[in-house]
């Protein structure tokens, strides 16, 4: 049995966490390999771009353009806006990553929507090093899409493959990781700020412009409830030894 404080425990902490967003990282990995495939990319791209970019929808887009003519400025501005949510992890995560030293620019260059979701929120058992449990979760998570990327790719290039459908996967796997944390959340106020913020954003906004409003309502209204919040969440954690 592995000692408390190894890494091999660690491992073994994050190993259940991150299994649900690695099973649905092959298959959307698997569906961006084998859409790149069609475009006409070689069958290693997906891999490249996985390992490269790792940005998930980013990813989709890249390959989208990578046919066409070569124009890196809009490339990085559409990439830009649509991955710009990741500034407010970055905010959030200021805290929780210092003191991880060499561990640090991995955990910044592979902080995912869902390797945030697990390293902000979980409750990590006594004994086991932080920083090793937030890179083995950032890395399965990354391992498991370049696997997918790269089955993708090789099946895209053998075979026709339809994707259609398949990255409703990835939606099933967000409403999972809301219901988990709104249980166990001790307050409902920024989940029910998140979801009036969408809400109201995507009405304004609509479906193509509303991700960036929602993210800064988000921020503002989360921001002014601080101090309210941050005594209530304080004594959840503390009480769980975090």
């Amino acid at each position: 049995m592995a000692r408390p404080g190894t890494k091999t425990a660690t491992f073994r902490a994050a190993l259940p966490l991150s299994v649900p967003i690695m099973a649905g990282f092959v298959f959307l990995g698997i569906t961006c390999g084998v859409y790149a495939s069609s475009l006409g990319l070689p069958w290693w791209m997906p891999t490249l771009m996985s390992i490269a970019i790792f940005g998930g929808s980013a990813e989709f887009i890249v390959a989208s353009m990578l046919p066409g003519a070569f124009d890196p400025l809009t490339t990085f501005a559409v990439v830009l806006v649509v991955q710009a949510r990741h500034l407010f992890y970055g905010l959030s995560m200021l805290e929780p990553f210092k003191g991880m030293g060499r561990k640090k620019p991995y955990l910044i260059y592979a902080m995912c929507d869902e390797s945030f979701s697990i390293n902000y929120s979980a409750r990590v058992p006594e004994g086991v090093d932080r920083g090793w449990f937030m890179t083995f979760v950032s890395l399965l998570n990354q391992s498991s899409w370049v696997v997918g990327c790269t089955l993708g790719g090789i099946f895209g290039a053998m075979i026709p493959l339809t994707v259609q459908g398949i990255s409703f996967a990835m939606t099933a796997l967000f409403v999972v990781i809301f219901l988990d944390q709104w249980l166990s959340e001790p307050c409902h106020a920024s989940s029910i700020t998140g979801l009036i913020a969408t809400a109201a954003a995507l009405l304004v906004f609509g479906t193509d412009n509303f991700l960036i409003p929602a993210m800064i309502a988000i921020l503002i209204v989360v921001t002014a409830l601080r101090a309210k919040l941050e005594p209530i969440y304080g004594t959840r954690d503390d009480a769980e030894g975090r």
